[in-house]
């Protein structure tokens, strides 16, 4: 079995998870669509995913799971210490 080293996730609250949102320039929707939420039709057209709308209230007890919100942060390229690698070496886009 290989060596696993724990990493610390802690999940992030609502204002971290919009700052990540928006420094990535990514619609709530496209959030949403990106780590495979819920999006659905919303009341005045368009879309919307109120399951991240809920992740990014102050006032939701929900939260973004870490590693959920480690990979949201790897995938936007946001990570402060980590970067996707495929596994031939060169690095993910």
């Amino acid at each position: 079995m290989p060596h696993l080293t724990p990493l610390d996730f802690p999940s992030p609250h609502g204002d971290e998870l919009k700052a990540a949102r928006t420094a990535a320039g990514l619609s709530q929707v496209e959030a949403a669509e990106l780590m495979g939420y819920p999006v659905q039709a919303g009341s005045r057209g368009g879309l919307q995913s109120r399951t991240w709308q809920a992740l990014e209230s102050a006032s939701d007890p929900r939260t973004m799971p870490g590693p959920v919100f480690a990979l949201f942060l790897l995938m936007t390229e946001q990570h402060p210490q980590f970067t996707l690698v495929r596994k031939d070496g060169s690095v993910a886009s």
